[in-house]
Protein backbone atom coordinates (compact mmCIF):
# COMPACT_ATOMS: atom_id res chain seq x y z
CA UNK A 1 0.00 0.00 0.00
CA UNK A 2 2.83 2.22 0.63
CA UNK A 3 4.57 1.43 -2.03
CA UNK A 4 1.71 2.41 -4.45
CA UNK A 5 1.32 5.50 -2.85
CA UNK A 6 4.99 6.45 -3.07
CA UNK A 7 4.33 5.67 -6.81
CA UNK A 8 1.95 7.24 -7.67
CA UNK A 9 2.96 10.54 -5.45
CA UNK A 10 6.34 9.96 -7.93
CA UNK A 11 3.60 10.04 -11.26
CA UNK A 12 2.59 13.11 -9.94
CA UNK A 13 5.69 15.07 -9.16
CA UNK A 14 7.24 13.97 -12.35
CA UNK A 15 3.99 15.05 -14.33
CA UNK A 16 3.78 18.04 -12.93
CA UNK A 17 7.46 18.96 -14.09
CA UNK A 18 6.71 18.59 -17.46
CA UNK A 19 3.41 20.69 -17.20
CA UNK A 20 4.11 24.55 -18.03
CA UNK A 21 4.58 26.40 -15.20
CA UNK A 22 1.73 28.75 -13.94
CA UNK A 23 4.07 31.95 -14.31
CA UNK A 24 7.71 32.34 -15.08
CA UNK A 25 10.18 34.57 -13.21
CA UNK A 26 13.14 36.68 -14.18
CA UNK A 27 16.53 36.14 -13.36
CA UNK A 28 16.13 39.53 -11.39
CA UNK A 29 12.66 38.93 -10.22
CA UNK A 30 13.88 35.50 -8.40
CA UNK A 31 16.60 37.39 -7.19
CA UNK A 32 14.68 39.88 -5.61
CA UNK A 33 11.85 37.44 -4.08
CA UNK A 34 14.79 35.22 -2.43
CA UNK A 35 16.17 38.20 -1.13
CA UNK A 36 13.37 39.45 0.45
CA UNK A 37 12.22 35.95 1.82
CA UNK A 38 15.45 35.54 3.28
CA UNK A 39 14.93 38.97 4.67
CA UNK A 40 11.32 38.29 6.66
CA UNK A 41 12.42 34.57 7.24
CA UNK A 42 9.91 33.30 5.05
CA UNK A 43 9.21 30.29 2.57
CA UNK A 44 6.87 31.20 -0.02
CA UNK A 45 5.76 34.36 -2.10
CA UNK A 46 1.99 33.83 -2.62
CA UNK A 47 0.89 35.59 -6.11
CA UNK A 48 -2.76 36.21 -6.52
CA UNK A 49 -5.44 39.16 -7.74
CA UNK A 50 -8.13 41.11 -6.30
CA UNK A 51 -11.04 42.76 -7.79
CA UNK A 52 -9.80 46.77 -7.66
CA UNK A 53 -8.30 49.51 -9.39
CA UNK A 54 -9.77 51.29 -12.43
CA UNK A 55 -9.91 48.27 -14.85
CA UNK A 56 -10.75 45.43 -13.07
CA UNK A 57 -7.90 43.62 -11.11
CA UNK A 58 -4.68 44.48 -9.24
CA UNK A 59 -2.17 41.26 -8.27
CA UNK A 60 -1.40 40.91 -4.29
CA UNK A 61 1.91 39.25 -3.36
CA UNK A 62 2.37 38.18 0.67
CA UNK A 63 4.37 36.11 2.22
CA UNK A 64 3.94 32.89 3.24
CA UNK A 65 4.89 30.09 5.81
CA UNK A 66 3.36 27.64 4.00
CA UNK A 67 0.67 26.11 0.76
CA UNK A 68 -2.98 25.78 1.43
CA UNK A 69 -4.88 23.20 0.14
CA UNK A 70 -5.56 24.45 -3.81
CA UNK A 71 -2.71 26.90 -4.25
CA UNK A 72 -0.30 25.96 -7.66
CA UNK A 73 3.40 26.08 -6.72
CA UNK A 74 5.68 27.03 -9.24
CA UNK A 75 9.57 26.59 -8.29
CA UNK A 76 11.34 29.09 -10.54
CA UNK A 77 14.97 29.52 -10.48
CA UNK A 78 15.22 28.65 -6.14
CA UNK A 79 12.42 30.34 -5.41
CA UNK A 80 9.36 29.05 -4.42
CA UNK A 81 5.43 30.90 -5.54
CA UNK A 82 2.69 30.09 -4.31
CA UNK A 83 -0.72 30.52 -7.02
CA UNK A 84 -4.00 31.43 -5.48
CA UNK A 85 -6.17 28.96 -6.93
CA UNK A 86 -8.64 31.84 -7.44
CA UNK A 87 -6.15 33.54 -9.57
CA UNK A 88 -4.81 30.85 -11.73
CA UNK A 89 -6.72 31.15 -14.90
CA UNK A 90 -6.16 35.27 -14.95
CA UNK A 91 -2.91 34.91 -14.74
CA UNK A 92 -1.28 31.42 -15.82
CA UNK A 93 1.51 31.70 -18.47
CA UNK A 94 2.62 35.53 -17.13
CA UNK A 95 6.34 36.34 -17.08
CA UNK A 96 7.25 38.36 -13.52
CA UNK A 97 9.89 40.98 -13.83
CA UNK A 98 11.65 43.08 -11.94
CA UNK A 99 13.09 46.49 -12.61
CA UNK A 100 14.65 48.82 -11.01
CA UNK A 101 15.70 52.43 -11.82
CA UNK A 102 16.63 55.75 -10.15
CA UNK A 103 13.31 56.86 -9.21
CA UNK A 104 11.71 53.28 -8.53
CA UNK A 105 11.49 49.56 -8.11
CA UNK A 106 8.56 47.31 -9.06
CA UNK A 107 7.52 44.12 -10.05
CA UNK A 108 5.80 43.56 -13.59
CA UNK A 109 3.50 41.16 -14.67
CA UNK A 110 3.83 40.31 -18.89
CA UNK A 111 0.24 38.83 -18.94
CA UNK A 112 -0.73 37.13 -21.63
CA UNK A 113 -4.42 37.03 -20.53
CA UNK A 114 -4.65 40.74 -19.71
CA UNK A 115 -6.90 42.24 -22.70
CA UNK A 116 -6.05 46.15 -20.83
CA UNK A 117 -4.31 47.63 -17.99
CA UNK A 118 -4.68 51.08 -16.72
CA UNK A 119 -2.27 54.29 -17.49
CA UNK A 120 -0.14 53.50 -14.27
CA UNK A 121 -0.16 49.89 -15.02
CA UNK A 122 -1.46 48.81 -11.37
CA UNK A 123 -4.44 46.98 -12.35
CA UNK A 124 -5.51 45.23 -15.64
CA UNK A 125 -8.57 43.72 -17.74
CA UNK A 126 -8.76 40.22 -17.70
CA UNK A 127 -9.64 37.50 -21.03
CA UNK A 128 -12.79 35.03 -19.31
CA UNK A 129 -11.38 31.51 -19.49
Amino acid sequence: MAAACAAREGLRQASSSRKKQAIALSDSAAKRIRQLLDLRNKDYLRVGVKVRGCNGYSYTMNYADQAERHDELVEDKGVKVLIDPRALMKIIGTKMDFIEDRLKSEFVFLNPNATGTCGCGESFTAKEK
